[in-house]
């Protein structure tokens, strides 16, 4: 007897290609052929990047906007009757229109994860995702601090989400860094150019610090803003910005260390690239960040908008090799027991399974949250 396999639908409403979509990737690149993939979202460009991950999968193009967009969500759940649809959420207010179609019909089960756990001002988005979220089946979030968040920023009731850490291929062995004069230090940063990044942080700390080279991939609306205070600073000599790269984790190996001052994070990629490939990381004790980067066991961890603690944890290991070998070395091990692509694609497996294997929760009324 030949058993069925189980036909998950992964949906992303985003426009463009970022940490939450190369992290959908990986989950469909990695989940084992007792699943059949198909994905589905409104950019052409996501939706192939996605679905290049892993060969022959169907995808699915939704209309992007317009009065027949949820209609439309609709009839192609319903014609492709998948057991479960799963929305990755770049926001917590992201994907609506799919969630919506997705809880009406009839058994289908419906898994949201959210990369990001942002809260909303918005009366009728916070009201609108709070409906949402207690209606899905199972509620991811990418790390113990995140998941804490979104119960609490939605009033969703303790325990109600459940967390799985984004994970990313080891497909590099990890080299030693490379030899520097003493004194000096060669720092990367990976990730758009936002004020969110906090990339200004990085360079008000780099200007304190002598012998500090900085390095930052990515693009995006804060790259005149950075130009203006690099040259404000007077570090233009020490700081390059190369733009986005395609695979920027073939680059980390020419950095000593990786510093991550972001305002705001759920449970980056860049950061579990860098411990994968052996560097340290100066993290802020924001989102799950905490969960992977130990204070001085696999890296530093500073407050966010901290200039002057981001400082001195560059002073801090650009005085000390040893102490950057032996994060690194611990990070990498760290990693590649907790964080690669294949163990967070085993975790979903068994959260898909568990979902089937159990009666559909109610759409119309739902139990009490849990305080």
């Amino acid at each position: 007897m030949t058993i069925r396999p189980l036909h998950v639908l992964v949906y992303t409403d985003s426009a463009g290609i970022g940490g939450a979509e190369m992290s959908l990737g990986h989950l469909v690149a990695h989940v084992s052929d007792s699943f059949r993939i198909t994905v589905a979202g409104v950019s052409p460009e996501v939706i192939e990047f996605v679905a290049r991950q892993r060969p022959h999968t169907d995808s699915i193009l939704m209309p992007v906007r317009g009065p027949q967009m949820f209609f439309a969500h609709l009839r192609s759940f319903i014609r492709h009757s998948p057991d479960i649809i799963h929305c990755n959420l770049c926001t917590p207010w992201a994907g609506a229109t799919a969630l919506t179609a997705a809880l009406l019909l009839p058994r289908t089960r419906v898994v949201r994860v959210d990369q990001l756990p942002l809260r909303t001002t918005d009366a009728i988005s916070l009201w609108r995702t709070r409906m949402l979220c207690l209606r899905v089946d199972a509620h991811i979030a990418v790390g113990e601090a995140s998941a804490r968040r979104m119960e609490d920023f939605y009033a969703l009731g303790r325990g109600s989400v459940r967390s799985i850490p984004n994970g990313v291929p080891d497909r590099l062995a990890a080299t030693p860094p490379p030899h520097r004069s003493p004194g000096a230090l060669v720092v990367g940063s990976v990730g758009r150019l936002d004020a969110m990044k906090a990339h200004d942080v990085l360079l008000r700390a780099a200007a304190q610090v002598t012998g500090v080279h900085v390095v930052i991939w990515g693009e995006g609306a804060e790259r005149s803003a950075l130009e203006q205070l690099i040259r404000e600073l007077g570090i233009t000599d020490r700081v390059d910005l190369p733009g986005w790269i395609e695979q920027p984790q073939s680059q980390l190996f020419n950095f000593d260390v990786i510093a991550l001052p972001s305002r705001s994070e759920g449970f980056p990629l860049a950061m579990v690239e860098a411990m994968l490939a052996a560097r340290p990381v100066i993290a802020t004790r924001v989102g799950s960040m905490p969960e992977a980067i130990t204070d001085g066991e696999t890296g530093l961890l500073i407050e966010k908008n901290d200039v002057v603690g981001l400082a001195q944890a560059l002073q801090r290991l650009r005085d000390d090799p040893a102490l950057r070998i032996r994060l690194g070395t611990q990070a990498r091990q760290k990693a590649l027991t907790h964080f690669t692509a294949t163990a967070m694609a085993r975790q979903y497996e068994q959260l898909w399974q568990q979902v089937c294997n159990h009666p559909r929760l109610p759409r119309l009324r739902v139990p009490r949250p849990k305080d």
